[in-house]
């Protein structure tokens, strides 16, 4: 029997009650979480934007903090990167970033943040195929967005060759790790609740 109310998250339930305070350290906490995993950069044949784990980072943000608070991470992420604060992938930081050729990605954090943890709070980070599902469509979202981006410097099939090709792997494989925590989680928070 599932005694968690369906708008809750994972995070929500291990954390409650989340005041105004405790929401302030998990947004700004989950937003330099997304920066240290920016650092993680890997360069990709025939394309300039190298892979990253912020996409894991960001998904999850969502997944565990809920549609608002793990959009106000994101924003929090994006104006720390403007800043000129080495946030974005491989020490990069300014407003630059936000303007560019890969700009489309990190508008769509957001977004992608809140539709995940929109998502979750339904209920489908419950399981690991809705979990999967979920980060499958925040992802899909962030991938359409650097495409549609991109697209304003070269062709559209430039730009798909190049913003979401070389990608389609890695994020599968970020994807499928990320919906594996939030079963897990949930599972572990039930037999942790049973024996207290």
């Amino acid at each position: 029997m599932n005694t968690y109310a369906k708008t809750e998250t994972l995070t929500g339930v291990a954390l409650a009650p989340l005041d105004f305070t405790r929401s302030l350290v998990l947004v700004v906490a989950f937003s330099l979480l997304t920066a240290l995993a920016a650092q993680v950069a890997v360069p990709v044949p025939f394309s300039d934007v190298p892979l990253t784990m912020q996409t894991f980072a960001v998904l999850l943000t969502g997944a565990l903090l809920g549609s608002r608070l793990g959009a106000l991470a994101m924003i929090a992420y994006l104006l720390e990167g403007a800043s000129g604060l080495p946030f974005f992938y491989a020490g990069h930081g300014g407003l630059t970033h936000l303007l560019g050729p890969t700009a489309g990605y990190l508008w769509a954090y957001p977004a992608a943040a809140f539709l995940t943890g929109w998502l979750a709070e339904r209920g489908w980070d419950r399981r690991y195929l809705t979990a999967v599902a979920a980060m499958a469509l925040g992802s899909a979202l962030i991938l359409l967005s650097g495409w549609g981006w991109r697209a304003r410097f070269m062709t559209g099939e430039q730009a798909f060759v190049t913003s979401i090709v070389p990608y389609l792997p890695g994020d599968l494989i970020k994807i499928l790790l990320a919906a594996a925590v939030l079963p897990s989680g949930w599972a572990l928070l039930r037999r942790t609740s049973r024996k207290n």
